[in-house]
């Protein structure tokens, strides 16, 4: 028996699957959403992000549950980020790179499951300098 879920992947344009993968999920303008059943992608769309120009905690993750993504996929995120969507059963994946289409590939064939939460010399909101540094 396969399982349905709604994976949104967190993307730089409205290309769809033709579309780039966002480096950083706080600021990135759209997210894909595939309805996965098992392996095969059944129908995808294109949501326009309306808090990307103004970044809060919790309120991106508040976002994506309402809309009833089961997984969300992504470049980057920072660990409150991953804490929240934990809280709302959303599991993450990280680290996706390259188009929407081959970053869900990668986690339909569970090569990219993992959760690295956002760090090194970036300055993006992720989170994890007011953290590390206090900055």
């Amino acid at each position: 028996m396969s399982e349905e879920r709604l994976i949104a992947i967190a993307a730089e344009d409205s290309r769809g699957f033709e579309g780039q993968v966002s480096v950083h999920f706080g600021h990135c303008p759209y997210f894909v959403l595939a309805e996965v059943n098992g392996t095969r992608t059944a129908v995808s769309r294109v949501v326009p992000n309306p808090h990307a120009d103004a970044h809060q905690p919790g309120v991106m993750p508040r976002f994506i549950h309402d809309l009833g993504v089961d997984v969300i996929i992504a470049g980057g995120m920072g660990p409150r980020a991953i804490g929240m969507f934990h809280g709302f059963d959303i599991a993450v994946a990280t680290g996706a790179v390259g188009t929407v289409e081959q970053a869900l590939g990668a986690y339909l064939r569970g090569e990219n499951r993992g959760e690295a939460p956002c760090a090194g010399s970036h300055q993006h909101g992720c989170g994890n300098h007011d953290q590390q540094t206090g900055r």
